[in-house]
């Protein structure tokens, strides 16, 4: 997938892995136009520090260095000074400004980078950059995914296309919660539209809040969390402000990337067999939907639930009455896929249990609990909770 402007790269850095990539390089012939959202996790990588201060200070950035295997989180003043020689490093390879250089890292809390190795991955990558790279990128990005995740889009603009196109990681600790600077998750989004850029960090935070913000796998806010925007204007439309047909085709376009690495995180959570779309209908505040949808989604008793195939709807009910929303348990309606299973707060009967557990095989199902107490609505993307799960994260570090 090749986006016009943009070239990548991944090397083998021994960075942590041996015998895969874990280093890449996205690089803009020209200035791009920057959009971000970061974790809101108060414990925040160096990276994501790093990136931040950037923000504050520059207009224009022009590439990304993203390794895996080291979150160079919890490492202090040390963490910071290495995020500003990867930046030197690169900036003197490829000839532009250390304040135009985003540095991002996913793996391990709490050791330290290993500069000497990683310098020498910087300088191999400046080297390797190609119009046909970015996918090679999306690899290097990998920790305890078991594929890339990409997604593409196009818009019509006056007989030529802008092209929209998104790489992300993460498989585990995914519960996303970013926001404005005051995603473990990362997402590159690059694009050769020329946007207006008060609009471009309004569209990227609305296509996070209704794409990553409603996924997760284990509900652990990572440190790193980070979602990067990048537009170089190669494309040469009419600025997109926000204003006339393009500009919300594009709006669009982006929302579709963001939902497309989204679900295809979730779908490859860690040891995860089940992707379940958990719907909360009739809330009384759009904040008690929500509130209730993470609650039902984050359970391990659901989630394990989920695993079994079990429809053990005393689980999601216990969940959504401990969520803080307000709403009378008798008046509850609960569905697996298309089977009524609980009406107003009881069981339908064995027979919709057997019927809901045929719906709960499948690798994709939803489940929705109607609390009949509002208009407000909610949903969000999660997976099961499996042996497998367990087995990776006992002995991640090791």
């Amino acid at each position: 997938m090749e986006v016009p402007g943009f070239k990548g790269a991944a090397v083998e850095a021994g960075i942590k892995y041996q015998g895969r990539l874990d280093l890449g390089l996205i690089y803009s012939e020209t200035a791009c136009v920057p959009a971000a959202v970061f974790t809101t996790n108060v414990v925040k990588a160096a990276p994501v520090l790093d990136s931040i201060g950037l923000l504050a200070e520059s207009e224009g950035f022009r590439a990304i260095v993203v390794n895996s295997g080291n979150a160079n989180a919890c490492t202090g003043l040390r963490g910071l000074e290495d995020c500003a020689e990867i930046r030197k490093k690169a900036a003197g390879l490829l000839g532009c400004g250390e304040n135009e250089v985003f540095v991002a890292s996913t793996g391990v809390i709490g050791a330290f980078l290993p500069m000497e190795r990683y310098l020498d991955g910087v300088e191999m990558a400046c080297h390797a950059l190609s119009e046909n790279g970015l996918m090679k990128v999306s690899e290097a990005m990998l920790t305890t995914d078991t594929r890339p995740k990409v997604a593409m889009r196009e818009v019509e603009n006056r007989g030529s296309a802008i092209r929209i196109f998104g790489m992300a990681k993460g498989a585990g600790m995914i519960g996303p919660n970013m926001g404005l600077p005051q995603a473990t998750m990362l997402a590159f989004v690059l694009t050769d539209a020329v946007v207006e850029g008060s609009f471009w960090q309004e569209i990227l935070e609305k296509g996070v809040d209704a794409s990553f913000n409603r996924i997760t796998v284990d509900g652990d806010t990572s440190t790193n969390d980070t979602v990067l925007a990048l537009a170089n204007g190669k494309a040469r439309n009419h600025v997109l402000d926000g204003y006339g047909e393009l500009s919300k085709s594009f709006s669009l376009a982006l929302s579709e990337v963001l939902e497309s690495l989204a679900e295809q995180i979730v779908m490859d959570g860690e040891g995860a067999t089940k992707c379940v779309r958990v719907m909360v209908r009739g809330a009384a505040t759009n904040e008690e939907a929500r509130a209730c949808a993470r609650a039902i989604s984050n359970s391990p008793l659901v989630k394990t639930a989920f695993f079994g195939g079990d429809p053990n709807w005393g689980r999601i009910l216990a969940a959504a009455g401990r969520s803080g929303a307000s709403f009378d348990p008798a008046k509850v309606n609960i569905l697996v896929g298309d089977v009524l299973l609980v009406e107003k707060g009881m069981t339908v009967g064995q027979e919709a249990e057997e019927k809901a557990a045929v719906q709960m095989k499948r690798h994709m199902f939803t489940v929705q609990i109607d609390l009949r107490a509002g208009k407000s609505d909610y949903s969000m993307l999660t997976c099961d909770l499996s042996v497998e799960y367990v087995r990776i994260n006992a002995d991640y570090r090791t």
